[in-house]
């Protein structure tokens, strides 16, 4: 017999029983009223061969009426390796009929206590039941096999529906069966509140930490186990044994990712953390039991102290903070408070420069401070010093006794250092201790491999600064870099970091990515443009795409199929790296040839077309008297243009890197007391430490990989200062390696800010993907 859609009984009638089957058939018989007193005479001999329901009055009248349960029975049946759902109601417990809810009779004969009965059942609140209990399981209409009936694919599927029966179980207002034996049970459910931690001091910057929880007199799990144990299981359940499940709460899950992102193991297997790094285990400190040695109590005194205090920009300093400069400033005092070091990440004009002098002038009182920034920066620095914080003495370290300044340094002192001279005086410089070291635009030490970013970690500093509008460029091994500096240890060994967040990171694992925003946000303050600064005029972006002209197109498309030649019969016999290099100095010279096509052929004739649609832009801003910052990342390029200038008069000034630091500062003050219609600039040259906000259009002539160094030279122009809308072109020619290029930024503009909104799609380019470029696939 088929009593549900998906469920049959099997019945063993005796020859009696069949042959009453037979009489009767399977269709309904109907006798007439005439005939009650001669079927009230069969019921009664049926009586005593099978069990009859009858409603006939005289039958009826004397049965006991009592109202039917509504409560909904969840069954639960092993279908393969999934799971079917089914939900009926049953009219009462001691009874062995199951009904649809809301469907089938009304009224229903049955024992109860061994004693025949009318049940009568309520239709609509057997279905108002059901409906709440389906509500709270959530069951994905997808899953839906028909009325009443539904699919759990997966085993954790049906533990999930296990666990949302639970209060509804404890509070009997369901009922769930296997009708075919208990496949899964849960024990119970586990909370962060049910953990007891202990916490003790460690080796170095290390606090050890170990801790459990209890289930029951037998049943006890370290943390080391449920950190194990929850490592990539998304769904929340612990398998205790065969069959046997313990859940664990949202918020526990939770709290056991992040400690993970977080703890790791010590010598001899123990676990610990770094002490920066409680940060981000609040919330699972607060809700355990947690007992702590005197250190750990030490640590938190100091950063409740920290969080309390309400520095002031001293009187001394000679300038006006902004909101957002003052909240920087007293972010970086209370850090400074707490002895831990910080990045501020603010977006290019934002003024990191002026945060830090006002922070140096509160701070010149403990010790001597140094700025090591870019060569092209330090005068800067020395400039921005003498006007705005009179009470400190700075001083550039030049060819000139070194020693003996070093040597000399005492509180109020700022010492300025090149990058270039930090390396190599660094013996010199690591013998004092600074009260305050500022990294300028410290994307600088990104390669921790390089002899600059090395000597960076050898300085000595109670307060360590990285200001960089680019604290990741183009992968998360940058971020360890400016790290490693600030708070050393951190984000554990270079291989650790890469072991723990890089790889899964870059296999897009979302956890990690929070894992590591939530370890690194408390020491990184990074402010958008359009966040802060509501006055500063609109910037727009534009696309400007060249058409190469027939000739110019052959003779590109010779020089890429040439390319993909040569790289192709050099395929199996370079290495990696070096095949790597191979194809990026292929698009090099693709790059160059969309520039112009004398950079890669001299004896060409061909205009370029690029130039040529340089030249009308030029000719419109000049028409509308706009001046303009103009970029290029090559220089011999920039050459070609300047050639044009002089040809037709044009007023112009020009930077790149190989321009001295005085000719430098006065080109840049020219330009800006109005010499010069353009100012002509290599891209790398001039992406730092400029002001050129006399400028209201910049042009971009060629695209970078990375969008941040462009970003960078456009916010010469658009920054505190900047009065009038400021317009970027990018000059792109189409279908080149160029646009290649513009698809790329996609993947890597704002990583900075990607990372502290918990998303990343930042990698390096692999040599096939290049040279996928190269050859124009997609």
């Amino acid at each position: 017999f088929k009593i549900a859609p998906t469920k049959y009984q099997l019945v063993d009638f005796s020859e009696q029983q069949f042959k009453m089957l037979s009489f009767f058939g399977n269709e309904k018989v109907v006798f007439p009223k005439t005939v009650t007193q001669r079927l009230e005479s069969i019921i009664g001999a049926l009586k005593q061969v099978v069990q009859v329901e009858s409603l006939l009055e005289k039958d009826v009248a004397d049965l006991a009426l009592i109202p039917a349960s509504t409560t909904p029975y969840v069954h639960l049946l092993p279908v393969g390796d999934a799971f079917q759902l089914e939900v009926f109601v049953k009219p009462h417990e001691q009874a062995e009929q199951y009904f649809r809810p809301g469907s089938g009779q009304q009224t229903v004969l049955d024992q109860v206590d061994g004693k025949d009965c009318r049940l009568e059942r309520d239709l609509t609140t057997e279905q108002e039941h059901s409906a709440a209990v389906l509500t709270a399981l959530q069951l994905p209409s997808e899953s839906q096999l028909g009325d009443y009936t539904w699919g759990l694919q997966d085993p954790a599927d049906c533990l999930q529906v296990l666990s949302a029966l639970q209060p509804l179980r404890q509070a009997e207002q369901v009922v769930v069966e296997w009708p075919k034996g208990e496949r899964f049970k849960l024990l119970g459910q586990i909370n962060s509140d049910q953990l007891s931690l202990r916490i003790s001091q460690g080796k170095g910057y290390w606090f050890g930490i170990d801790g459990e929880i209890k289930v029951n007199e037998n049943l006890v799990f370290t943390l080391q186990q449920l950190l194990a144990m929850t490592e990539g299981n998304s769904k929340g359940y612990i398998e205790i044994s065969d069959g046997q499940f313990l859940s664990l709460t949202k918020k526990f899950q939770q709290q056991l990712d992040a400690a993970r992102g977080v703890v790791q193991q010590g010598a001899g297997k123990a676990l610990q953390f770094h002490n920066l790094a409680g940060l981000a285990l609040d919330d699972l400190f607060e809700d355990a039991q947690l007992e702590a040695d005197e250190h750990w109590q030490a640590q938190q005194d100091r950063l409740e102290k920290a969080q309390k205090i309400r520095p002031r920009v001293p009187k001394s300093f000679d300038a006006k903070l902004r909101p957002y400069q003052q909240a920087g400033f007293r972010w970086m005092m209370q850090l400074a408070e707490w002895g831990v070091g910080c990045c501020l990440a603010d977006d290019m004009g934002l003024g990191k420069t002026i945060q830090a002098l006002a922070l140096l002038v509160a701070r010149q009182k403990e010790g001597p401070a140094l700025v090591v920034a870019p060569a092209s920066v330090c005068r800067n620095w020395l400039r921005e010093t003498e006007r705005f914080a009179p009470t400190l003495r700075p001083q550039v370290l030049g060819i000139h006794n070194r020693e003996e300044i070093i040597a000399g340094l005492e509180a109020q002192d700022l010492l300025i250092v090149s990058y270039g001279l930090m390396h190599t005086q660094v013996e010199l410089l690591q013998a004092v201790e600074f009260s305050t070291i500022i990294l300028d635009e410290a994307q600088a030490i990104k390669n921790y491999n390089t002899k600059r970013s090395k000597a960076a970690m050898q300085l000595q500093g109670a307060f360590k600064v990285a200001t960089t509008g680019t604290p990741v460029e183009n992968h998360l091994g940058e971020l360890w870099s400016l790290f490693q500096f600030i708070n050393p240890g951190l984000l554990g060994s270079k291989q650790q970091f890469a072991a723990r967040f890089g790889v899964p990171i870059k296999n897009g694992d979302p956890e990690r990515m929070e894992q590591l925003r939530t370890l690194v946000q408390p020491f990184i303050l990074r402010r958008k443009k359009s966040e802060v600064l509501k006055d500063l005029p609109p910037k727009t972006e534009i696309i400007y795409n060249v058409e190469m002209p027939e000739d110019e197109r052959a003779f590109y498309e010779a020089a890429r199929r040439n390319a993909v030649e040569k790289l192709e019969n050099e395929l199996d016999d370079q290495p990696a790296g070096t095949l790597h290099l191979m194809i990026l100095a292929e698009i090099t010279k693709l790059r160059r040839a969309c520039c112009h096509p004398s950079l890669i052929d001299k004896t060409t004739r061909l205009p370029g077309a690029k130039l040529e649609a340089f030249k009308e832009i030029l000719a419109d801003l000049r028409q509308n008297e706009h001046r303009a910052l103009v970029f290029s990342q090559f220089v011999d390029y920039l050459k070609i243009v300047e050639s044009y200038l002089k040809k037709e008069k044009i007023s112009y000034q020009y930077l790149d890197g190989s321009t001295p630091l005085k000719k430098r500062e006065q080109a840049v003050n020219a330009f800006q007391g109005g010499a010069g219609d353009l100012f002509l600039i290599s891209l790398k040259a001039g992406g730092v430490g400029l002001n050129l906000t006399a400028a209201d259009y910049v042009i971009i002539l060629d695209p970078w990989w990375n969008p941040a160094v462009e970003d960078q030279a456009a916010d010469r122009a658009h920054r505190i200062g900047q009065k009038k809308p400021v317009t970027v072109y990018r000059l792109v020619i189409e279908q080149t390696i160029e646009e290649k290029i513009v698809q790329l930024h996609n993947q890597k503009r704002d990583l900075a800010d990607s990372l502290l909104q918990g998303t990343d799609s930042s990698t390096k380019i692999t040599a096939k993907e290049l040279l996928r470029i190269l050859k124009n696939e997609r």
